[in-house]
């Protein structure tokens, strides 16, 4: 058992396996588990999650295809960057866990992922009389979409793809930045949260020098949390 620091606790995210979590910061909602399910594994897959949080889509992309060749989490706060890598040793995943901003990644990154992974911030408004700490997760803060599709574009090798996932009222927006930029929409998914139900999220995969074409997939309905 890991030495839990103070307001952390161990929870359960993949059958056996468990994630460190502080329950005075930004904690993982279903949005984490959706987005690594919608992402399609390819052997030799060299896998980046932007915006990692505790890392719970790298980790839970990674329980679901063990063959994934390499996982690097990026992450701009230390305490959840510490937390992930904390999560990886405890679980054995031989992983890195790098606390930087997006907008600061190394050249040594660049043209490396073969997939990129992103749950960022959905809101353009500013965090008014919410913690800090939570808020960077939720609000486009310090990152916004566009430096996203930006980042990903240089750190992708050609073919690569990003899995990104949003509100749904962004859809237009979030599909303008990425053509704009040269990463193709290649597979599209809106989520509901009941079968009659607006959807409230879509999920994108994306690749780097992708010709035209969108496979839109049919709703996936899924209960908020």
């Amino acid at each position: 058992m890991p030495v839990l620091k103070e307001n952390e606790v161990l929870e359960e995210f993949f059958e056996d396996k468990k994630i460190i979590q502080n329950t005075k910061l930004y904690r993982f909602t279903s949005d984490s588990v959706l987005l690594s399910r919608f992402a399609r594994f390819k052997y030799g897959d060299r896998v980046a999650d932007f915006c990692s949080g505790s890392g719970v889509v790298g980790f839970h992309f990674l329980c679901l295809n063990p063959k994934t060749e390499s996982l690097t989490l990026f992450e701009m706060q230390e305490q959840l960057a510490d937390m992930s890598r904390r999560t990886a040793e405890l679980n054995g995943f031989d992983c890195e866990a790098v606390c930087t901003r997006l907008q600061d990644i190394g050249r040594e990154y660049d043209d490396k992922f073969s997939l990129i992974l992103c749950n960022p911030p959905y809101e353009k408004s500013g965090f008014e009389d919410e913690v800090y700490e939570r808020a960077v997760c939720r609000k486009e803060i310090t990152l916004t979409l566009k430096e996203i599709v930006e980042t990903a574009y240089c750190k992708l090798k050609f073919g690569g793809r990003l899995n990104i996932i949003n509100r749904s009222d962004r859809a237009a927006e979030l599909i303008f930045l990425l053509k704009k930029r040269g990463l193709e929409p290649k597979r599209m998914q809106f989520v509901a949260g009941t079968p009659s139900a607006k959807p409230y999220l879509v999920m994108v995969e994306a690749v780097k020098g992708g010709k035209e074409g969108v496979d839109v997939l049919p709703v996936l309905v899924n209960g908020k949390n």
